[in-house]
């Protein structure tokens, strides 16, 4: 076996991180998670990153998620965290404070990478979108294996709605009370447009509600494949992992 990854998943609100065994996709250490400082500006992300380093204590490159476009290692973009990211350059800032080689990828995309190599979208052909859902809705596009990075469909505009995250993410559910029956009329609307616009052979339905696919599943009826991930809220950090070892 190789020698694992470190793999870290920035988010809004918590940062996970775990080593990764890359071969096989799966964690090989205690999972650790710290919360997103606040303000989540980026001197103070970096210091909490080189903090999640030291503590693994490992060597070796650490792939990093991030909820943004990201571009050649440079975040473009801000999804739940501080608007001071956009036009960061989180691979050299990261490098700065950790010492390490570091690769910094959308948090989707990872996600996506993950479930396409070790998860429901192994050996699966044709086009391939990865939903995440949680605060917002995450995206990653595949064809033939092939990632589109960057493709942030939940700030796509539907139906009235400038975001459809701000209509349709799993956030929305919890805050607005929404029974399954209601989300899960949502969900199908929203994966319903996104067949008409790419015809994908398979959605994967990733984020922590994943969990209770069960319950929203039944009222889904667009005419393509629709599973849950298999790596769930682990699938970042693998992706992460991933990213890193292939630098």
């Amino acid at each position: 076996m190789a020698d694992p990854v470190l793999g870290i998943d920035i988010g809004g609100s918590g940062i996970k991180a775990n080593l990764v065994d890359v071969d096989l996709g799966d964690p090989v250490g205690e999972r650790y998670k710290v919360e997103t400082p606040q303000p989540s500006v980026p001197e103070a992300v970096a210091e909490v990153i080189a903090s999640v380093v030291e503590h693994f204590g490992t060597p070796g490159p650490v792939g990093c998620t991030f909820p943004a476009v990201v571009r050649r290692g440079v975040t473009m973009s801000a999804a739940n965290v501080d608007q001071a990211w956009i036009g960061t350059d989180a691979v050299a800032l990261f490098h700065k404070t950790t010492g390490r080689a570091v690769t910094v990828v959308n948090d989707a995309d990872a996600a996506g990478l993950a479930e396409m190599k070790f998860g429901a979208g192994r050996l699966r052909d044709g086009v391939v979108i990865c939903l995440t859902f949680g605060t917002g809705i995450g995206s990653a596009l595949f064809t033939h294996g092939v990632l589109v990075p960057n493709t942030e469909f939940g700030h796509l505009t539907f139906g009235g709605h400038e975001s459809v995250e701000d209509w349709a993410a799993a956030r929305i559910k919890d805050d607005n009370g929404l029974s399954w029956s209601e989300w899960g009329g949502r969900l199908d609307a929203y994966l319903n447009h996104l067949d008409r616009v790419f015809s994908p052979d398979l959605f994967i339905i990733g984020g922590g509600i994943s969990r209770r696919f069960s319950k929203f599943s039944k009222h889904i009826a667009v005419d393509c494949e629709v599973v849950p991930a298999e790596l769930r809220n682990e699938a970042g950090i693998v992706g992460a992992a991933m990213a890193a070892a292939a630098l």
